[in-house]
């Protein structure tokens, strides 16, 4: 292994000593950086608030996730291309030419493609290219009869019959958008179609090398073919009907089964019954019988019928079993012919001009002209390659930034470019918010982050699209946020969001919450309880008082007025005692404990009184205090990003500090001048407050007066 004697420069941010990137000398030796020392070890292409263009580039075996070999390679390739690679280091879309690195091959090579971009943007004279230049390739591309994408156009050829040639393949097999936007074939294309024609032109060819056998009706072979197909199996089954009756006699009405089945439909509009009358039989049945032809024949089929007969059975009165079957057989090389048709995709175009497309030379200029398209994919990629170089140049120190270190997320006033935008809620602004792209992972593993965490659903304001945010709130109180809440949520171009809080994971967001974290829990539990009780009793008494009615509307019901009312049950006095005396049990242990309590807190000097209330609540509320001290401490970004697809390699711990830094308050602007006349303010009440102030004076007096011995209780 080769010493590393590149000197690093190291700061201690977010609890962990991360690598400064600061000069191109320290990307030129990134490669010799401990792996250990990087902050993350891979990252999801998409869902980033960077260019996923550039991050395609850089993910070299498409798998949707940048790891260090695929950035090492990144930063390599850029620093090769590049005079001064300190440039990388400074914001900007755009290149001066002169910053190319023509000392190499390589570099030549992309002058020259940033040159051919240029000249066909209508820009030669320009001394730089920006990423605006290189992004559209159609721009680039437009008007140019090749640009190495391994598909020709009708611009590709001056040649009309060429130009048509490409037209009918298109129309024939469709096309493909190539780098100018056009519509093109491929030498795939190309090979299909001259295959079709091919196996076309063969086929007909078999027709007309057989035509006495495969056209046994001449020119109207094709048209009665239809017909034979659509009355075959009708004539087979009356045939085999016929063959029934001469078998069983008696059995020829029930072949024929025509009355009943006729006074089915005999009272509706037999017009609208013919799929019914299809299914009779194609004419009378009897035994051994011919079938006629222009006689009996079931309306349904009639116009099919006497149309074959025209083009099949010429001046025939009727049809045997055994001329049906000779014409069966003629038809039969037709139809396995016609079956077997190949090429059918270039049918449209007809024999005549298929004959003449294979007699003539245009598959050979068609693939001459791909070979011209192919010679220049080189240079196209070059200007790929121009826009991989832009891409970088503007891109790739971000992403280092936000990969090798988490600058951007520890920097005051940035955003990292996991982080989506800022959502305003409660009186607040929340800049913590990540794309979630898989909610069901990510609930399994945010837990260990120890922030208190709301699952926001986004729709935007501008379309159709909605997406999952997952959003820290590290400041402020949390008592107004629940479930359902609206928000708003400005993502990082600015477009706002509908946003709505579908769940929430509890955990601190300060020592003071955690403070009054118990009474709160206490005060929901018996809110939550007292509703409960009185619901359920609610729910008792109504059901009581409509047994009652029910009750008494039977006994009214039922009530005869001759007999004696029934007398009322007795009242079972011993279990009401019982009752009450246990009730009077609890409330003396309660009183008994109070009286202890209270005489214990008023034997207490006056001075001691204050430090014991003091002491309980301290009591009640430092375990609370002490477990959210150890959580905010703790609070680490690392898990949510590693179920958003990341791999992280070093804690990202976000402190108090830090946590008032990304969820900000909302506060008066400075020399604000405030009105404190509130028409709305609650209203003082002198009384009320004098009786206070003489009720507790009266309970101190009574205490002192009981404590020197002057009262004995």
């Amino acid at each position: 292994m080769v010493a590393n004697k590149h000197i690093w420069s190291f700061s201690s941010v977010g609890g962990v000593k991360r690598v400064n990137l600061e000069s191109a000398l320290d990307l030129k030796h990134l490669d010799q950086l401990d792996q250990k020392l990087w902050t993350a070890l891979s990252c999801p292409v998409y869902g980033l608030e960077i260019d996923p263009r550039t991050l395609e580039l850089i993910d070299t075996d498409n798998d949707g996730q940048i790891r260090i070999p695929e950035i090492l390679k990144a930063v390599k390739w850029i620093l090769e291309r590049l005079k001064n690679p300190d440039i990388i280091l400074q914001k900007g879309d755009s290149l001066e030419l002169s910053e190319i690195n023509d000392q190499t091959e390589e570099g030549k090579y992309l002058l020259t493609c940033a040159g051919i971009i240029l000249k066909n943007l209508g820009k030669p004279e320009s001394k730089s290219i920006s990423t605006e230049d290189t992004s559209d390739f159609k721009r680039i591309f437009a008007g140019t009869a090749f640009n190495g994408d391994g598909i020709i156009t009708t611009s590709s050829s001056n040649d009309s019959n060429i130009t048509k040639l490409i037209e009918e393949i298109m129309l024939c097999f469709g096309s493909i958008e190539d780098r100018s936007g056009s519509a093109g074939i491929t030498e795939n294309l190309i090979i299909q179609f001259f295959a079709a024609c091919e196996s076309y032109f063969n086929w007909q060819k078999l027709a007309s090398e057989n035509r006495d056998i495969l056209f046994p009706f001449a020119e109207n072979t094709d048209a009665a073919s239809l017909l034979f197909q659509a009355l075959d199996a009708k004539i087979d089954d009356y045939f085999l009907r016929c063959k029934m009756a001469a078998f069983h006699p008696e059995a020829t009405n029930v072949l024929n089964a025509l009355i009943e089945r006729i006074q089915q439909i005999n009272d509706k509009d037999l017009s609208s019954c013919m799929s019914e009358i299809a299914a009779y039989p194609l004419s009378y049945i009897s035994a051994n019988k011919e079938l006629v032809i222009k006689k009996g024949i079931n309306p349904a089929w009639e116009n099919i019928w006497l149309e074959f007969a025209k083009l099949v059975l010429a001046d025939k009165e009727s049809l045997t079993e055994q001329d049906w079957q000779i014409i069966k057989e003629k038809f039969e090389p037709y139809l396995n012919w016609k079956n077997n048709k190949v090429g059918a995709e270039v049918e449209g175009l007809g024999i005549d001009r298929i004959q003449e497309i294979l007699n003539s030379d245009g598959k050979l200029k068609l693939e001459e002209l791909l070979q011209l398209d192919k010679e220049l994919e080189d240079e196209a990629n070059s200007m790929i390659q121009v826009d991989q170089l832009l891409r970088y140049r503007r891109d790739l120190f971000t992403l280092l930034k936000n990969f090798v270190t988490f600058f951007d997320f520890y920097t005051p006033g940035a955003k990292a470019i996991f982080q989506a935008g800022t959502l305003y809620i409660d009186g607040r602004s929340c800049d913590l918010c990540i794309k979630v792209n898989d909610i069901s992972r990510h609930q399994d593993m945010v837990d260990s982050s120890w922030m208190y965490l709301t699952y926001c659903e986004c729709k935007s304001k501008v379309g159709s699209e909605r997406m999952i945010i997952l959003v820290a709130v590290t400041s402020g109180d949390i008592n107004n946020l629940i479930v359902g809440r609206n928000a708003v949520f400005y993502d990082r171009k600015g477009l706002d969001w509908d946003a709505t809080i579908i769940k929430i994971i509890e955990n601190p967001i300060s020592i003071r919450q955690a403070f009054f974290s118990p009474y709160r829990k206490t005060y929901r539990f018996i809110n939550k309880q007292i509703n409960k009780m009185a619901s359920s009793q609610e729910s008792k008494a109504n059901a009581s008082l409509v047994d009652s009615v029910d009750s008494s509307a039977n006994n009214l019901s039922s009530l005869n007025p001759s007999s004696p009312l029934a007398p009322p049950d007795p009242v079972d006095v011993g279990k009401y005692v019982g009752i009450f005396a246990a009730i009077a049990l609890a409330l003396g242990a309660i009183g008994a404990a109070l009286a202890s309590v209270v005489s214990a807190f008023i034997s207490l000097l006056w001075w001691q009184m204050p430090l014991a209330v003091a002491g309980i609540l301290l009591l009640i509320s430092t375990p609370s205090m002490i477990i959210a001290y150890l959580k905010l401490r703790t609070r680490n970004l690392a898990p949510i990003l590693d179920a958003n697809g990341w791999a992280i390699n070093a804690r990202a711990i976000v402190n108090i500090p830090f946590g008032k830094a990304l969820t900000q308050l909302a506060e008066l602007p400075q020399n604000s001048k405030v009105n404190m006349n509130d028409p709305f303010s609650k209203k003082k009440r002198p009384f009320l407050t004098s009786f206070v102030i003489l009720l507790v004076l009266a309970l101190i007096v009574f205490g002192l007066l009981w404590k020197f011995g002057f009262l004995v209780l």
